[in-house]
């Protein structure tokens, strides 16, 4: 019984975790999508610019791209919590961690 309720605390855990995490990727993407607007209208204006700001709207895709990584992966821990399967692979719990600690630097 005890390792049940251990077991349901550790879901909580999980879940007050994903959703901070998913909350955390969404305030994310929203500052870099509004950034990016803000390079795209900028570099229109001519060529110089491009070679100014390229890099930096390089940089701002590339956190998209991981946000929409971060975000395939709370799908598969959640799918997996879902469908039966409470326990977490070591692979599972070592993205979870990083995804974490990459959302809180």
């Amino acid at each position: 019984m005890e390792r049940k309720l251990e077991s349901r605390k550790d879901l909580g855990d999980l879940e007050e975790y994903l959703s901070k995490a998913i909350e955390n990727i969404n305030n994310d993407r929203a500052i870099t999508s509004t950034l990016l607007t803000d390079v795209v209208i900028y570099l229109k204006q001519n060529e110089q610019n491009h070679k100014e700001v390229g890099q930096i709207a390089a940089k701002y895709v590339e956190t998209l791209q991981r946000s929409n990584e971060q975000l395939v992966k709370i799908c598969t821990i959640l799918h997996k919590k879902n469908s039966g399967t409470t326990a977490l692979s070591e692979k599972d719990k070592n993205e979870l961690f990083d995804m974490i600690n990459e959302e809180s630097s």
